[in-house]
């Protein structure tokens, strides 16, 4: 059977699903996801869904490209996260008689349950089968005895204050290299040491697989360092880290803002540090 799985979704959301879809992916297979993410899928042949025409699909009065038609009818089935909320691309894959099997994108309705237990629930109504719901990135693992900080991410709401950051680095410099980490053509910030820029996401993911240690906030790098194996630290706010958590085969330690609302500024400094010590297992004082 000749299947195509369609996942959009930021990094994270992404990551998250990946156990998930490489259990599906079996055979003769083919993903669609958002452009930056394709490097991540290593076990199946992928294309950025920017590229299909997909978007165009369901638009009133415009006919989806030809092309893009025959194509999605060369599959026996389509498993799509992508259009699972919108009636009018629902409507015109109904129209076309397109095998599509439709999956909800977000866990609203996992009670609780975290993203990644929540896509393997739909792997396993699929396919009766499950595997560990643990993000992996096959990158060697290399000790590069240098600290990874990522002090961003895709909301100001989720960012520790980035001073506290600056004075966290000036504190671990003292013992260990510390670069921060920018995702594939970003800006680097002054005054701080940046890990060389990279070409895509799986190649950050790799470098980052050889850190002693990476730090950073509920954000999709915090994500790609987990799958690549490295030990994190994840600092947390308004987002559930029983949900959104990052995993991986390595350790993680995620801390939350104490604060009702989550602000982050909440978060302790020294609080981060002692985490910060016992991942890195120093007897030395921070």
């Amino acid at each position: 059977m000749r299947q195509l799985f369609i996942r959009p979704g930021a990094i994270g959301d992404f990551l998250l699903s990946l156990p998930a879809l490489e259990l599906l992916c079996e055979g003769d297979c083919e993903v669609w996801a958002a452009r930056r993410n394709i490097p991540l899928v290593r076990f199946a042949p992928a294309r950025a869904i920017q590229d299909t025409g997909l978007d165009w699909m369901g638009i009133p009065d415009v006919a989806p490209p030809k092309p893009l038609a025959e194509q999605l009818r060369s599959f026996d089935r389509i498993v799509s996260w992508y259009g699972a909320n919108r009636p009018e691309f629902r409507q015109a894959v109904r129209e076309l008689g397109l095998p599509f099997v439709f999956l909800e994108a977000l866990p609203f309705s996992a009670g609780g349950r975290h993203a990644a237990d929540f896509y393997m629930d739909q792997a396993y109504g699929l396919t009766g089968k499950r595997s560990a719901a643990v993000p992996r990135l096959p990158c060697p693992r290399r000790e590069g005895g240098f600290i990874a900080i990522h002090p961003f991410s895709g909301s100001p709401a989720k960012n520790w204050p980035v001073e506290r950051y600056r004075e966290l680095t000036k504190r671990l410099e003292k013992h260990w290299p510390v670069h921060w980490v920018l995702e594939p053509g970003g800006a680097p910030p002054d005054g701080v040491s940046v890990l060389p820029p990279t070409e895509d996401l799986f190649e950050l993911a790799c470098r980052l697989a050889s850190a002693r240690l990476y730090i950073g906030n509920d954000s999709g790098i915090t994500h790609l360092a987990a799958a690549a194996a490295a030990p994190v630290l994840a600092l947390f706010g308004p987002t559930d880290p029983a949900v959104w958590g990052p995993r991986g085969e390595n350790r993680v330690v995620v801390i939350r803002s104490p604060a009702a609302d989550g602000a982050m500024a909440a978060i302790s400094p020294e609080d981060v540090l002692e985490a910060a010590e016992r991942l890195l297992d120093s007897r030395c004082q921070l």
